[in-house]
């Protein structure tokens, strides 16, 4: 009894956000098209996230581990653990101020009607290339340049194995941070791994805690930042999961 009504919230996300891409989908795709008018774009891009993230009867707690504050004029590269989909819609509730691109799965581009706005709206990535991914840090610096702060997660993708705590960061998001002198926000999601997994037999409505841990400074060495925000994100999961 338990799975089926699971497939039947599982099947409640695809209505779900079948709705709400019709209804947001067409003022991004339009506003999303110049530049200057993506920051209008980018208020239906949340009250997309916001319905898909409190539609599926999820809630978030922020703990703040940090006294430093996320400065309004300040353009950002953001990074958190990666264990749900999600994940994808917390920065952009986080974050009212701050337009946000993601660096995201080229294949997601395939999903219908999503896909249209998705290659509008993010800066795609062909893992399998090396062109494709070499390529990411010129998108990324363009966004930054017309003020966006960009999104990214540094694991890369969710790991196979359900039992990796947190899997090892890729360099794109530190050496974005240090080529381009921007911050990094750093944060650790706990509980959507067992709240909402990308098994769809299991999960259920319940309260993510999202733990703010620090903003690093952008350094000249790319390593020192990787290895900083990953010490960081891995203490928190150890001690508050």
């Amino acid at each position: 009894m338990k799975m089926i009504l699971n497939y039947l919230w599982r099947g409640w996300l695809i209505i779900l956000a079948f709705v709400l891409t019709i209804i947001f989908g067409i003022p991004v795709y339009i506003l999303s098209y110049k530049k200057k008018t993506y920051k209008y774009a980018y208020k239906f891009i949340r009250l997309w996230c916001y319905g898909i993230f409190y539609g599926m009867g999820l809630r978030y707690e922020l703990i703040n581990l940090t006294d430093k504050k996320i400065d309004k004029n300040q353009q950002y590269v953001v990074i958190s653990n990666h264990t749900s989909i999600m994940d994808i819609m917390l920065p952009c509730i986080l974050f009212p101020n701050h337009p946000l691109c993601y660096v995201g799965k080229k294949e997601l581009e395939k999903i219908p009607i999503f896909g249209t706005i998705y290659r509008r709206i993010c800066v795609m990535v062909d893992r399998s290339s090396a062109r494709s991914r070499a390529d990411v840090y010129r998108r990324c610096a363009e966004k930054m340049e017309e003020g966006n702060s960009i999104v990214i997660f540094p694991e890369g993708g969710v790991p196979d194995d359900t039992s990796v705590v947190l899997d090892e960061f890729k360099d794109g998001a530190f050496t974005l941070s240090s080529k381009h002198n921007s911050p990094i926000a750093v944060f650790t999601f706990i509980g959507l791994k067992e709240i909402f997994p990308f098994d769809n037999s299991k999960g259920h409505p319940g309260k993510v805690k999202v733990y703010f841990n620090d903003i690093l400074k952008p350094t000249a060495s790319p390593k020192e930042l990787k290895l900083s925000a990953f010490e960081t994100i891995k203490k928190t999961l150890t001690e508050y999961s």
